[in-house]
């Protein structure tokens, strides 16, 4: 009885694990069997098992059989392993082979680890190759309503605009500079080219002048574009730099040559106020030595070098003297003509 009741028990358990395995089974097949039958009519040649690890290695089935059938049915010779690498890598799978596919149409040597390094780098490779099918016009510079200002040897601005015709370098792609360095190599290039230009006229008498001299300096060495074309979209005339600079230029040579009038004037200012000072200080001077008279005269009268009638005789020969001048001045003054 207690034999009976033991194999009952044991069919039972082996029953339940045969439906787990079975439930597992049809979740399997119902999840993987529709992926598997598409990857075996388009000769993909992933089977069922490795379909069901890569789920467990974190892999898209999905993302890899349709990358996988794309290639096979483009006839580009890609491994299912690189694909999961490339996955698990954080790289677009899917962007990569359609790059794959565009460059093999567009007779482009494109190998599968050139593509996923540049997708893995940042860049959009797929848009790398149809740039490089369909070259791409770039505005210099990129805004619409600016434009490239620059300065001729006869003193005239101009403000000139370009179009740039560039298509990717697959080659360097990697580590090659953008569009932005285009731009600017440009734009410097065309600064440079109207700067040489001994007048503006002739800037605009023959505006490809610019876009043949800036073409000539191989603006696209290490960058990820090869540049076909440049073309000058609109040159227009802008202000009389020149004219300008000088206009300025005289304006501060008159400050400074006022600056230096000014500097001079309060120097004559300061030695006329010194010399008013040195005047006023030698009257000073005569005032006292003036003053010392009397006292020395004094003295000569106390000590008895000087007499009475000796001073007296010294003062009618300063009065003739004094005389003698005043009529000297007044016929001085009746000698000289008339205005009328």
């Amino acid at each position: 009885m207690g034999m009976s009741l033991l194999a009952a028990d044991t069919s039972v358990i082996v029953f339940i694990v045969a439906g787990i395995l079975g439930l597992i089974l049809l979740v399997v097949l119902f999840k993987y069997v529709g992926l598997f039958v598409r990857c075996l009519t388009s000769n993909a040649n992933i089977g069922l098992f490795e379909l069901l690890m890569m789920s467990l290695r974190k892999v898209s089935p999905e993302t890899i059989a349709q990358a996988k059938i794309s290639a096979v049915q483009a006839g580009i010779p890609v491994e299912t392993r690189d694909l999961q690498a490339h996955y698990l890598a954080g790289g677009n799978v899917l962007n990569v082979v359609r790059a794959l596919i565009a460059a093999d149409r567009a007779s482009i040597q494109l190998p599968f680890k050139a593509a996923a390094g540049i997708d893995l780098a940042g860049r959009n490779v797929l848009e790398a190759v149809q740039t490089c099918v369909n070259p791409r016009i770039i505005d210099c510079p990129q805004d619409v309503s600016s434009r490239i200002a620059a300065v001729a040897k006869d003193g005239i601005q101009l403000l000139a605009k370009a179009r740039v015709t560039v298509r990717t370098n697959i080659a360097g792609l990697i580590g090659g500079a953008t569009e932005e360095t285009i731009i600017a190599r440009v734009g410097e290039g065309i600064v440079s080219t109207i700067g040489s230009s001994q007048s503006y006229k002739d800037v605009l008498a023959n505006p490809d002048i610019i876009s043949k001299t800036v073409l000539n300096k191989g603006l696209d060495a290490r960058t990820a574009f090869e540049i076909l074309s440049i073309d000058i979209a609109d040159v227009d005339v802008g202000a009389n730099v020149g004219a300008k600079l000088q206009t300025d230029q005289a304006e501060a040579d008159m400050r400074v040559a006022q600056a230096h009038a000014e500097s001079r004037r309060t120097l004559a200012v300061a030695t006329e106020q010194e010399m008013q000072a040195r005047v006023m200080e030698n009257r000073a001077k005569l005032v006292e030595a003036e003053a010392q008279v009397p006292l020395a005269l004094a003295e000569a009268f106390r000590s008895g070098h000087l007499g009475v009638m000796d001073y007296y005789r010294m003062q009618n020969i300063q009065s003739d003297t004094s005389m003698r001048g005043s009529l000297a001045q007044g016929s001085s003054s009746e000698n000289k003509p008339s205005k009328g």
